[in-house]
């Protein structure tokens, strides 16, 4: 039997026969308590008038300095089916009290239909890729019937958002969860209401706000708190905090899955080598089984978050051969690992880009990162890591460490943060094995690009890219990529 004939024979499923549209104008003003000026049809839901494509349902969202009605005239020329507004308009369009409030209502109506299998996943570092690597093993399993949210929507608007874009004939829904203060992670988790929830990592990410890092796995550890009856929490078994992480999840009578190297972890690393041509040859034991597979993102902290995904995708009820396979092919992502090949006079250079964000464990899993990739010259131009409050001149002067370790070559450090790790480097600027490393500091982009010219891009030079995303760096990664091939 050919594969087509395979297709062909797919039996039909109850939910197939459900409609194409997401909302009906009727079931978006049953969800909100609105009044549809008509019927009509969306086929998506977007809150960015220069994000709406064809079928939209645009919510015009009010805040603290714009007004989402200013735009709605926008998203109707760009093929908005309809609007979400507090006052009336000309145009199809749902009429309620408050569009915010209404979106959170479309959200809960979306998660009480679907019939989905719902993970939410947040931690420290991490969250956005391993999410990306879920989603892709469960599309797999399902025949294009996984759903997840996009890009970083992990807070009070973008959580809302993701689940109210969620089709009626899910099969596995995969939400990001995020936060900078205590609190904020158990309401998104009462709205996503997931089935398995999961913490990739703790490090001392937003330390500034939560003071210390058992504050900040204390609020990780809200996720638990929105778990179904009969739910399970998956755990990171390597930190330090994993003793009051198990313990509330244990408070909780959830039942808990850990992975990680350590011995008693659920999912366990037995090995990890170097696969031909990148990234990592792993196997894990999962108590009842080995699995060996291919994860293709380098670095060793993606060999962990591939325990945690496999981990996931169990408890989720998917096919561990779809988890491997989406290993296998993942791929960094814009500001998150993100891989660029650049002509440059005589051959190529690598621009690994890390843009989007920074903390001290992501920084230092990087920098060994880098310091594993094959170059004639290691660069890193590095931005100031935010939100570590009184914590951060020690945490910016600790990447001196790293750097030296990873034998990186040039420094470009950009951001009044990173004087400490200036100074730092001014005391012994050489590399572990003695090798001088020259540095630089700068205030802003364009600085930074004029150090890049100075300093010229080589055939076979290794360029990591990594700081806060309020920094700017993406901008950098851009200039750099324009002309590539």
């Amino acid at each position: 039997m050919n594969a087509v004939a395979r297709i062909l024979e797919w039996p039909i499923e109850v939910d197939d026969a459900q409609g194409l549209a997401l909302w009906t104008a009727a079931e978006i003003a049953a969800a909100t308590g609105g009044t549809a000026s008509g019927d009509f049809l969306v086929s998506g839901v977007e809150i960015d008038s220069r994000d709406v494509i064809e079928g939209d349902l645009f919510f015009a969202l009010k805040g603290e300095a714009m007004d989402g009605h200013r735009f709605v005239d926008a998203a109707f020329a760009k093929g908005a089916a309809a609007a979400v507004v507090d006052r009336p308009i000309n145009g199809p369009h749902i009429l309620v009290e408050n569009t915010s409030t209404a979106l959170e209502l479309l959200a809960k109506a979306a998660r009480d239909r679907t019939m989905a299998r719902v993970l939410g996943v947040t931690g420290s570092v991490g969250k956005t890729g391993v999410k990306e690597a879920i989603f892709a093993a469960l599309d797999r399993s399902s025949r294009g019937r996984a759903h997840r949210s996009v890009k970083s929507y992990n807070n009070h608007v973008g959580v809302p958002l993701s689940l109210s874009r969620t089709p009626a004939a899910t099969k596995f829904g995969v939400f990001e969860m995020g936060m900078n203060h205590a609190g904020e992670i158990r309401a998104l988790t009462a709205q996503v209401r997931p089935h398995v929830a999961l913490i990739t990592t703790i490090a001392p990410a937003h330390i500034e706000n939560l003071g210390s890092i058992e504050a900040i796995a204390d609020a990780k550890a809200e996720i638990f708190e929105g778990l179904e009856p009969g739910g399970t929490a998956i755990i990171p078994a390597d930190v330090a905090q994993y003793g009051q992480l198990r313990r509330t999840a244990e408070r909780l009578g959830v039942k808990i899955v850990s992975f990680g190297r350590s011995d008693f972890a659920d999912v366990r690393l037995l090995d990890a080598v170097p696969a031909p041509g990148g990234g990592s040859l792993v196997t894990a034991d999962m108590g009842d089984r080995r699995l060996c597979y291919t994860v293709a993102t380098p670095g060793e902290h993606w060999v962990v978050n591939s325990l945690a995904v496999i981990a996931a995708v169990r408890e989720l009820g998917g096919e561990l051969g779809a988890a491997g396979l989406a290993l296998a092919e993942l791929e960094g992502l814009k500001g998150r690992g993100a891989r660029h090949r650049l002509p440059v006079e005589g051959g190529i250079a690598l621009l690994i880009d890390e843009s989007y964000n920074a903390n001290p464990a992501s920084m230092k899993a990087t920098l060994a990162d880098l310091g594993n990739t094959t170059a004639a010259r290691r660069v890193a131009v590095l931005g100031a890591m935010k939100e570590l409050g009184e914590h951060g001149p020690a945490f910016h002067a600790g990447l001196a460490v790293p750097l030296r370790e990873a034998e990186v070559d040039e420094v470009i450090l950009v951001g009044d943060e990173m004087l400490p790790l200036a100074e730092e480097l001014g005391k012994s600027a050489t590399t572990a094995l003695g090798k001088p490393m020259a540095f630089a500091h700068c205030g802003s982009v364009g600085e930074t690009l004029a150090a890049l010219g100075k300093l010229g891009l080589r055939a076979d030079d290794a360029i990591l890219v990594k700081g806060s995303n309020s920094v700017g760096l993406g901008a950098v990664v851009s200039a750099l990529t324009q002309h590539k091939d």
